[in-house]
């Protein structure tokens, strides 16, 4: 059996499901949307360059942008359930399969871990008298990327799972130590501190139990990487079979408690439910979280009031996505919901998220509502209408396809 054959069949077959969709992916408009964003940063950045302010903390903006991109790895391996079978007695030479996904996860996250850092550049450069050179940074960020996934292929290997966990959280403190250090401390002494630990965590890798073969794990993180794909391709068109993650999230495990028990409001029990333990809430609330950081650093600002805008339009776009959830589960075709309540108690809840997430992330604007009354009443007033803009879209679309089923 051609082990590197089979797994490119498999990618094939893959991507050739997803290209159907490519149309109303470009039907929809996103390409002109793409392009007018990257339009409107690249205005945004130049002015920047152009009149920095003084005091920008370069070295953290550094540190936050590089650390996620660096450390940051998956792997693409389409493992499927029979696997655990047919391909057992092959364990032994897996590693011929496992190799290109090993490679071409990271030269995909090498060539967006160099975007990230080429695109912050300019700016580093004029506000770190002792910055760096590029060609020596991105070096020691791929090493930092390599170690990553070298740490996330053995974490998904050991037998313990709270030895999983607590080396993932391992991974990524040494990952921030590393870029941390090339960052603020000069370049020999940066180096002589980042091989140690990097050394160091090397050898704490070989110490824990692992399996050969992580047959079930790979399967659930290759699902979950397919889920995640035919979940962005359910913002442009309905995609059948789409499944979503389950989290554990107990700290949410009281909202929606409050909802009463009647029919009417089944349905929103069950969406905030989902919703608190899937996926578009975690996407959510790192976009979220953000946008507080960029509108705090551009608060005094109409760049700010841009920013807090944008940001609030791609969570609307997330949000959007919870009309499609539960759309193919049987047990709402058996429980006698009354007409109309999924719809309407959909477009309520993501409505009432969608302002709660234009207050919250507004806070940082309301600190200079004493001297820019106007510029940040207006920002918050237009936030609030394209929450509703969101709901008037949404309404007109369940009323067309409510049309169509008759």
């Amino acid at each position: 059996m051609d082990l590197k054959e089979l797994r490119r069949q498999r990618r094939s077959r893959f991507t050739g499901s997803l290209i159907p969709y490519m149309g109303y992916i470009i039907q929809s408009g996103v390409a002109m949307v793409f392009l007018l964003v990257l339009i409107i940063f690249s205005a945004w950045y130049t002015s920047l360059l152009r009149d920095i302010p003084a005091g920008i903390p370069i070295r953290w903006i550094m540190l936050v942008l590089l650390v996620p991109a660096a450390v940051h790895s998956s792997f693409r391996t389409y493992l499927q359930t029979p696997d655990t079978i047919f391909l057992l007695p092959q364990g032994h030479r897996m590693k011929e399969y496992f190799a290109p996904s090993w490679v071409s996860g990271n030269v995909w996250k090498i060539l967006r871990l160099a975007f990230v850092l080429i695109t912050l550049w300019p700016l580093y450069i004029r506000t770190d008298e002792s910055h760096k050179g590029l060609l020596a940074t991105l070096l020691v960020l791929i090493l930092v990327k390599l170690l990553a996934s070298f740490g996330l292929w053995r974490e998904t290997a050991m037998l313990s799972r709270p030895a999983a966990i607590g080396y993932n959280l391992l991974r990524w403190a040494v990952g921030t130590l590393m870029v941390a250090a090339w960052v603020w401390q000069p370049p020999v002494r940066a180096l002589i501190f980042i091989v140690i630990l990097a050394a160091a965590y090397a050898a704490a890798l070989a110490v824990p139990g692992r399996h050969s073969v992580p047959w079930e794990r790979l399967i659930t993180m290759e699902k979950n990487q397919g889920t995640r794909a035919l979940m962005v391709l359910g913002w442009f068109v309905d995609v059948p079979g789409r499944e979503q993650r389950v989290y554990a999230r107990r700290y949410l495990s009281r909202w929606g408690g409050g909802i009463t028990w009647q029919r009417n409001s089944a349905y929103r029990f069950l969406l905030t439910k989902s919703f608190a333990r899937g996926d578009i809430f975690g996407i959510v609330l790192r976009i979220a979280v953000l946008d507080l950081f960029l509108v705090w650093m551009n608060q005094d600002s109409y760049t700010g009031s841009g920013i807090y805008i944008f940001f609030l339009f791609l969570m609307g776009i997330q949000l959007t996505a919870l009309r499609k959830l539960h759309s193919e589960s049987f047990w709402l075709t058996v429980y006698p919901l009354p007409e109309g309540s999924k719809s309407k108690g959909t477009i309520q809840f993501v409505f009432r998220a969608h302002l709660l997430l234009a207050l919250l992330t507004g806070l940082p604007l309301l600190l200079q509502a004493g001297a820019r009354p106007l510029p940040v009443l207006g920002t918050l007033a237009c936030g609030a209408l394209l929450a509703y803009l969101f709901k008037a879209y949404s309404t007109r679309k369940e009323a067309r396809t409510d049309e169509d089923d008759l």
